[in-house]
């Protein structure tokens, strides 16, 4: 069994990241370029855009909406700070709960 967190950081958080690289991709970047935007090596690049890692979640039209917009805010460097952005379509994309909430009201009822 995955912990929430686990699931976070193993499909939600590459997924997005995929998502991201392939729309900096078909708007013209390099996969050079996207790996320096994104702050990943251009190998995990090439394995987003070529769907071999970070493809296990179809997001709903407002999650890739809000991907799409990061592409652009990105490509105009109108982004002060990549992570909130992500955290922020990780959030949205998982309906605005909190990673552990449900682990962490029943941990805090037992103190």
């Amino acid at each position: 069994m995955k912990s929430p967190c686990e699931e976070v950081i193993w499909d939600v958080l590459p997924s997005i990241r995929a998502a991201v690289a392939a729309e900096l991709v078909k708007r013209g970047l390099s996969q050079k370029e996207v790996s320096k935007m994104l702050g990943i090596t251009p190998p995990a690049v090439s394995q987003y855009v070529s769907k071999k890692r970070g493809y296990n979640i179809v997001f709903d039209e407002a999650t890739s909406h809000a991907i799409a917009t990061l592409a652009d805010d990105l490509i105009s460097n109108n982004v002060d700070d990549l992570v909130v952005r992500i955290c922020q379509i990780c959030r949205d994309a998982r309906g605005g709960k909190p990673v552990c909430k449900p682990r962490c009201e029943s941990s805090d009822d037992a103190h």
